[in-house]
Order: structure tokens, then sequence, then C-alpha cells
């Protein structure tokens, strides 16, 4: 139990979250342009009225002219908010403003919470479907039953856009999904579960709904509720309990839970006991949904029935039934192509896309939000987490097939794949910068050796590289710990099947390498022994040695250790002929206005003006292979000569430099970061500069400059890093930082299964 000083801290904590910087948790922000007499003209009046005749012609316009479709209400009249019950619903404001919060921060869905002081539940509704014209939807929250099942069956009668009760639908869901691969462990099938519920409220209902149209048969379900078991016999019914009331002479749930394979709970904490979950049968599944405390603790049911399969609604136990699994993602599905409702066919498509997403494999994000769980299928791992990122496209797109398969879909999406790749962009914010790469990527097959390979990073990137097809990973790793750690991250990789692997310990061409190693580098003070030493314990030089072997295309290292230090064994395996250089790092800032690049992230410490316009000439032609026209800014601490330091004169002599070559690029500088990236500042000022628009490639004149400004976008602006990329060695190594993540290796593994960008760029 929490302790009373754990709950003070709690309350404090969660006070201070509410209050403190401005209170609440949401806010209104603009979405256009505001700056200028001729944006308010567009904004409001006259412009405004062209965009309001259109929607008049055609009122499914609204999606196109205004954020209606994208937009949803939350609504509650505060009658039932979580554990607190009839709070009211200025009290419930809160809980409303989270709701909104959860659906823009998963599924990028704008939302307005309503509070509504109305209790009869027909003038809810009516206040309720008044509101239609301004949303996309709706999501009531937090309204008592039965009351719950009156406003939300008449709105839907009244509306034509989706009407959800999440409390209803959204425990709903999950449970179900839960459910599905219960049985898929268990070994049983819908049509003959026996099922026992506690409960008869929202959520209990809405389950058994949803069970039934998923294959449970109604005379397998018993329900109880305060005055026992729910049969045909009692005349103090609801429409909504009446429907599964039985013909039995069960009166007890020691009476009804004898041999059934499920228990829902959806009621208090402590009604069921351990031996009568003892009587239950074999495999038994129990979701004991009462928050915070359960019908009965899971470790409770574990001492009886070790083979249980459990879920709970309490975040320290495994398989939290959690809605936030649900609703973000099947009012995404619904809002985007436009369904007039939310019906069983879409939730069952929810469903299963839920349940589908906990058999696969957990990706890095989720791992690394759940430090410390094994997220493999399984007893303890049953749904997917909040924070699987897949849950966006997976959930979403197959809602909105199921809403085009039922036909309340007015805007059917025609491209599902497509539609899918656009949500994954928004989840990953690298994916639109990605594309062409990992295109490029898919058309040339290429070994990547990764150094680093008993890392999970590595692992998780060997993994998305064999479910592309395309690029062969190679891992440096012990093969018992590289096998070891497949199976404790749940990864379905077979050591020596999916990727190649070098023990460093006890690999064949041990003296092979070494003696190559020792031939290109016995001039500068490596013995025999030491290149012996280097080989057998240094993992970036043997994956260099691979490469310059022909035995991999390509090296990615740096998961541990210094950058430098990194460099230094490729340059001397890989830039010994002359035929590669290290030209230099770019690194690739995403921002909300577009990326960054900067120059030169990495190599040189204080590069002179002749390796400046190297750097400039290679980040260019890097720039061009993602898409992006490149104009380069000569970043300096004087604008156009109002300064004369060593480092403005440096920069200002590469400009000149660059001049003299056949660079077909715009460039210009010296001159300040802003001055750069600000084209109406720039215009005022300096109107004989050479760019046009914002410049979107940075040469910085020294490693520390550079470092500065990368670091500051990342932390201060919620900048995105991708690479760094090194540049002239013809894509044959890659250097990443140690706070790279499993996706940012995926990304870099990308681009060195790319092929000859780096080539390209050195030419």
């Amino acid at each position: 139990m929490v302790s009373e000083d754990a709950r003070a801290a709690l309350r404090a904590q969660a006070l201070a979250y509410h209050e403190s910087i401005r209170p609440g948790k949401l806010e209104v922000r603009v979405t256009k342009p505001m700056a200028t007499n001729r944006d308010l003209s567009l904004a409001y009046s006259p412009g405004v009225a062209e965009a309001c005749l259109e929607i008049a012609k055609d009122e499914t316009n609204a999606a196109r002219f205004t954020g209606r479709g994208n937009l949803v209400a939350v609504v509650s009249n505060g009658t039932a908010v979580l554990g607190l019950g009839d709070i009211g619903p200025v009290a419930s404001k809160p809980v409303m403003e989270g709701k909104a919060a959860l659906f823009k921060k998963f599924a990028g869905i704008d939302c307005f919470d309503i509070e509504v002081k109305e209790t009869d539940p027909e003038r809810l509704a009516d206040i309720v479907a008044a509101l239609e014209p301004t949303f996309g939807a709706v999501n009531l929250e937090d309204i008592a039953a039965p009351d719950c099942f009156v406003v939300e069956r008449l709105c839907r009668e009244k509306m034509s856009i989706p009407v959800f009760h999440d409390d209803q639908h959204g425990t709903a869901i999950v449970c179900a999904a839960a459910a599905v691969n219960a049985l898929q462990l268990g070994g049983k099938r819908f049509e003959e579960l026996r099922i026992v519920t506690m409960g008869g409220g929202a959520a209990g209902i809405a389950c058994l709904n949803l069970l039934k149209s998923m294959g449970v048969r109604r005379e397998n379900i018993c329900v109880l509720d305060r005055k026992g078991v729910i049969h045909d016999r009692r005349n103090d019914l609801t429409p909504e309990k009446a429907q599964f009331a039985i013909h039995t002479d069960m009166r007890t749930l020691d009476d009804a839970i004898e041999g059934a394979d499920m228990f829902l709970g959806v009621s208090g904490p402590g009604v069921i006991s351990a031996e009568q979950v003892a009587k239950m049968a074999d495999a038994p599944i129990l979701f004991t949904l009462a928050n915070p405390i359960p019908e009965i603790m899971p470790e409770e049911v574990r001492a009886v029935k070790p083979d249980a399969l459990i879920a709970t609604g309490r975040s320290d136990y495994p398989n939290q039934v959690n809605n936030v699994l649900c609703f973000p993602f099947i009012f995404r599905g619904a809002l985007d192509c436009g369904a007039t409702e939310i019906n069983e066919e879409m939730k069952i498509a929810c469903v299963h896309a839920i349940a589908d997403l906990a058999r696969a494999p957990s990706t890095a994000e989720a791992a690394l939000a759940y430090q410390g769980e094994r997220l493999v299928f399984g007893p303890d791992y049953l749904i997917p987490k909040p924070f699987d990122p897949r849950l966006l496209a997976e959930v979403a797109s197959a809602v909105a097939h199921a809403a085009y398969r039922s036909g309340v879909a007015t805007r059917p999406i025609e491209d599902l794949n497509a539609y899918r790749e656009k949500l994954d962009r928004t989840v990953y914010r690298t994916g639109f910068l990605m594309k062409p790469i990992f295109e490029r990527a898919r058309a040339v097959r290429r070994r990547v050796v990764f150094a680093e390979g008993e890392d999970e990073r590595a692992l998780r990137t060997a993994l998305a590289m064999k479910e592309e097809g395309a690029n062969h990973p190679i891992l440096i790793g012990r093969p018992q710990v590289l096998a070891d750690r497949c199976e404790r991250y749940g990864l379905p990789l077979t050591p020596g099947e999916d990727f190649d692997i070098c023990n460093p310990e006890d690999d064949p061409r041990f003296n092979e390498y070494w003696g190559l190693y020792h031939e290109l580098n016995s001039r500068d003070g490596v013995t025999p022994d030491l290149a012996r030493a280097i080989l057998r314990t240094n993992a970036t030089a043997i994956g260099a040695v691979m490469v310059q072997r022909g035995e991999a295309d390509s090296l990615v290292c740096g998961l541990f250790g210094q950058y430098l230090w990194h460099l230094q064994y490729i340059r001397n395996v890989l830039c010994r002929d002359g035929t590669r250089s290290a030209i230099g790092a770019l690194a690739v800032m995403l921002m909300e206005e577009g990326p960054i690049f900067i120059a030169d992230s990495q190599v040189h410490v204080n590069p002179t003006a002749e390796e400046l316009v190297e750097i400039a000439r290679a980040a260019a032609a890097e720039v061009r292979l993602f898409g992006i026209d490149p104009k380069a800014a000569f970043i300096s601490a004087s604008n156009f000569g109002n300064l004369q330091t060593a480092e403005s004169l440096k920069m200002r002599r590469a400009v000149e430099l660059l001049r003299e070559t056949d660079a077909d690029f715009e460039f210009d500088g010296e001159m300040h970061v802003d001055v750069a990236v600000d084209e109406k500042l720039r215009a005022n000022s300096y109107p004989d500069c050479r760019l046009t628009g914002p410049a979107n490639l940075l040469i910085m004149p020294t490693l520390d400059a550079a470092s500065a400004l990368k670091n500051g976008l990342k932390s201060l602006s919620g900048g995105l890093q991708v690479g760094p990329i090194l540049m002239g060695l013809g894509g044959a190594a890659h250097i990443v930082t140690p706070s790279i993540t499993a996706r940012g290796l995926i990304n870099v593994a990308a681009l060195a299964g790319a092929g000859e960008f780096g080539a390209a760029a050195a030419e």
C-alpha cells in the first residue's frame, strides 16, 4: 500500500504540475501566419468569406477549410469521474483537459473539453447534438450509468458524426484485445468461453456486448451486480442489464464461478476470493479492473492458479487495461476517413490491430519507455504499451479500412499503405526526410557491419533491416551473448541466419585481420603484437578491416566511446590508399520549420578555409540526396565584414575560394545564424546577399561552434538529430554518437546501406 508520505508527495507534485507556468494543460494556438495586414485580410474579413461560401455549397468542405475534421469534443457532466464519483462538471475539468491532452499527444487530434452542467440525459444529449457543426467527433466521458447509455444512444440517433463513450467502448476494446491474446495462450476459443462478470455498469455491459460480437455465446455469460446474479426473475433491471438476464438457480458469485473460464471485474476491491478463483477452469482469464484496488490482487490469484492470465487497471502490474491504447487511434482513423459513426466493425478492427501488435516484436521506443520490463508476448504481455509508436498507424488504418468496408466512410482512404506511411511520419519525425534514403537503400543491397553488435540498439536495427529485406547486417559480438539478448528483448532473430557474426574472441580470420592492420600501419609504430591486441579488442578496427577486405560494404560504429577515437581507426584502415578521406561530418537537425544541416559537426576541430570549401561542397551534395536544394551560409561572429576576427576572416576567405570553383549551389557569408535563416532580416540589412530564401546548410567555423549550435537546437528548440553523416568515405563508414536512439541508428544504417552517398558528396 502507498504510505501517507508518498500520497502527500504525489498530491503536492500533482497540484504543482497543474498550476505551474500557466494553469491547466491546454492552450489554443494559431496555425496560419498573422504577421501582416494581408494575413489579417485572409484570416478574417474579407478573405474568410470565400471559405464560408465553399462550405455553404458543400458542408464536407469544412474538413478542407477549417479545423473541424481534426477536432474532437470531450464532453462530461462530471457524474462518474475516475474513482472520484459524482464531483460535478467543474471539478471534472482537469480530467477532461487530460483526456484532450492525450488525444493530442498520441494522435495529433485537437480537442475542446466541454463540461456541461446538466444531469438530465435527454437534455444533455440535446446540448451535445447542437454542437455538431463545430466538431468532427464527440468523446463522451465520465457520465454515470445508466444515463450514459441514454446520452450516447440519443446522440448517435441525432448526429452524423462519430459519438463514442470511451468509458464503455474504450475499456471494452482493450479488454477484448487482451482476451484475444489470452485465449491464444490458453488454447481456447470465444465460442466456448464461459464468462462471469462482476459489475453491470457502463464498462461491464460494453465489454460483454463486444465479446458477444466476437463470438461469445450469450448463454455462457453470467453477470452479477450488488444484488447478485442477474437472472430472469428479477424485476429491478435496467434494459442494459436485462439483456444479460439468464434462467438459472445461481444467485451468488460462489455459485457462478465454478468452472468459469474468465472472470471480468468492473466493480470494486475484494469482491472475489482466492478460494473462488481456485474453482475456475485451468489457465483462467482474470481481468480485474477496479482502480486503484482490483477485485483481487494478482499475487493472490497466482498463489492458487499459477497459470492464470491476468490484466488489471493498474500501471504497476503487467497488462494494464488502459483506454489510451484505443481512443486516440480509433478517433484518428474515424476522422481521417470522414466516418459518420464508430460501429461494431470498426471496434473489432481496433481490437485485432491492438492484439496483433502485442504478438509482434516490441519497438525500441517502447523498450526505452518501459526499461526493466520484458515486452515479449506471453502471460505478462497480452497487450502493447501506450507508448508503442506503431499504435497510431496500425490501429487508425485498420479502423479507417473497417469504416470503408462497413459503408460509413464519407472520405474513403484509397491507399492504406500511403496512409500508414503518413501516420508513421507523424510519430517518427525523421520519416519524411529519410524517405529517399530508405528507397535508395532498398534498391542497393549492402552488407552493413555493426561494431557494437551486442548493444540492444544494434540488435533492433538488425531486426529492422531483416523486415525491410534489403541490406544485410553483420554484428561483431559473442555468439552466445547475441543469442541471449535476442531472447531477452523478444527479437525474432536467429544468429547466423538473420545476421552474420564476427566473434572477436574466436574468429578464424583473426590472423588475416591483424596481419592486414599491421601491414597498413607498420610505419606508424604499430608492431605485430600491438596489431594483434587491437584486432582482438577493438571492434571498430575489426569492422574497418572487414570493409577493407570486401567482407562488408559499410561500417557503423560509435555506440560508445568518443567520435575522434573511432575516426582514428577508420582512417588507419580505410583511408590509407588515398581513395577515401574523412572530409567532415554533417549533422541534420529536424526543426518545426524544416531540416537544418550543420557542417562540420565532428571531424575538424578548427578547419582551414580550404577544408571549409571541401566540407561545403561535400555537404551540399549530401543535402541534395535528401531531395533538398542546398542553400549554404558560412557562419561567423561577423556579418559581411563588420567584425575583423581570425575566424571571420577565415570564413570570408572560404567563401572567396568557393566562388573560384564551379559550385552549383547557392552560398554566401560570412554571416550570423539569424541572418542566414531569416530571409526578411537579410533582405532589409544585406540586400546584396546572394542567398535566396532561408539557408538550410550552415557551415560552421569550428567544432566548438558546430557543437554548440547543434546541442542548442536539440535541447532548447526540440530539434531531432539525424546522423552525423561521415562524408568522403563513399559510404564505407559512419560514426554515431553514444546518445543515439535505436530509431536514429536505423536511420544511419539506411544511410550506410544506401551506398555511394558519401562518394557522391566527395565528387
